[in-house]
């Protein structure tokens, strides 16, 4: 019993300090992270580019017109690759639509819907 409540408390401590989520929508490109970070590129040099980076390993991320950079999440445990959800869309521009949560200046976008723009 005291194992069950001590489960619970600590569940509900977690929980307590999770960051809230909001409904968002980001207009940019989905592009390599490195190529982003340590590149500074605006947008992606090529589809085939990107998709190649995703396939080599590297996250892809959202490069928000405003320059802000996405990470897409998942809120399962353990979390889990987005690259998958991601590469039919890398090189290109995009509407993303999900929950926003926000931590030290990181931005997780967990992806609810994805689209790309003509």
């Amino acid at each position: 019993m005291r194992i069950s409540l001590l489960m619970i408390a600590i569940t509900g401590a977690l929980l307590a300090g999770a960051p809230a989520a909001k409904t968002t929508t980001v207009k940019g490109y989905v592009i390599d992270s490195a190529c982003t970070l340590t590149k500074g590129l605006k947008k992606p040099i090529s589809a085939e580019c990107a998709q190649a980076c995703a396939k080599a390993g590297s996250p892809l991320v959202i490069l928000s017109d405003n320059g802000a950079i996405y990470w897409p999440t998942t809120d399962a445990m353990p979390a889990t690759s987005q690259n998958e959800k991601l590469l039919p869309f890398a090189g290109q521009r995009v509407t993303v639509t999900g929950k926003l949560y926000e931590l030290g200046g990181t931005k997780g976008l967990l992806i609810e819907k994805i689209e790309a723009l003509k």
